[in-house]
C-alpha cells in the first residue's frame, strides 16, 4: 500500500533534520499492513547520548516548523539512548548506535517494505552551481 502525502512528508522532514544533525543508519519502513495504530517507522542512530537528543531535537523543531506538529508522545528523551516520538501517522525511533544494533528494528520489521528516503548532498559532494 502507498504512503498518503502527509506521512510521506513527515518522513521526509524528520529524515532531512535528522541528516543535518548528522544520525546515522537513517531508515523508514511501511508498516501499515502490521500495525493498527501507526503507519510508518523512521529511525536513525547516533554515536553518543548528546547526538541522539540533538537528533530529536531537529527532528521536533522541523516538525513543528514545517508542518506545526508536535508529537502526541515523547519516550526516553532523559537517557538519550532511545527516544521515541509518535507523531501518530509516524513513529520516530532516535537510537544510540550500540541500542540499534541491540534491539535490531530494522531486523525485527525486515518483513515490511522499507520506504525510500530523499537523498542529500554529503560534504565533499559537488554543489549545484548558483
Amino acid at each position: 500500500m502507498a504512503l498518503n502525502e502527509h506521512t510521506q512528508n513527515i518522513i521526509n522532514i524528520a529524515a532531512q533534520a535528522a541528516d543535518d544533525k548528522l544520525a546515522e543508519n537513517l531508515a523508514a519502513i511501511d508498516v501499515s499492513e502490521r500495525l493498527g495504530i501507526t503507519d510508518a517507522f523512521f529511525m536513525a542512530s547516533a554515536a553518543t547520548e548528546r547526538q541522539v537528543n540533538a537528533v530529536v531535537d531537529g527532528i521536533e523543531d522541523a516538525l513543528q516548523e514545517q508542518l506545526d506538529l508536535k508529537p502526541a508522545r515523547r519516550e526516553g528523551r532523559g537517557q538519550g539512548r532511545w527516544v521515541l516520538l509518535d507523531y501518530l501517522d509516524v513513529v520516530i525511533h532516535v537510537q544510540h548506535n550500540e541500542d540499534r544494533v541491540f534491539y535490531a528494528l530494522d531486523r525485527l520489521w525486515s518483513d515490511c517494505p522499507a520506504i525510500e528516503l530523499p537523498s542529500f548532498a554529503k560534504p565533499g559532494e559537488a554543489a549545484s552551481a548558483e
